[in-house]
């Protein structure tokens, strides 16, 4: 087995504010790490509910939007993707979101068939 092989796979996941996601973009592409997945998400967390009012009726609002980005590593370390993140999407308010990493057990390219680490 190579050293190629040992190499770990990370899924880095990521909640943040849907303004934000221009800075994560930013900040992902200037550590090497490009390749990502956006999907507008609705959460609830620590961030307050909000109330409000439409034609005389109240109502409250308690999922907030958000954007999920996920980013597969191999060559880059996760932790560096998480402070990237971090740094990029912090506002210091309730609601700034959360980074989850989580292992891959195996990665498989479509295109060229390559496995394991290559395939990221």
């Amino acid at each position: 087995m190579s050293d190629a092989d040992d190499r770990e796979i990370k899924l880095v996941m990521a909640f943040v504010r849907p303004d934000k996601l221009s800075d994560v973009k930013q900040a992902l592409a200037e550590i090497g790490a490009p390749s990502l997945t956006v999907t507008n998400v609705s959460g609830r967390g620590s961030q307050p509910a909000k109330k409000g009012q439409w034609r005389g009726e109240e109502y409250t609002v308690d999922l907030h939007q958000k954007v999920k980005v996920e980013c597969v590593v191999a060559d880059i370390p996760a932790d560096d993707v998480v402070e990237a993140i971090g740094e990029a999407a912090h506002t210091g308010e309730k609601g700034d979101g959360k980074v989850f990493v989580l292992p891959v057990e195996s990665a498989y390219q479509i295109r060229t068939g390559k496995t394991g680490p290559d395939a990221v």
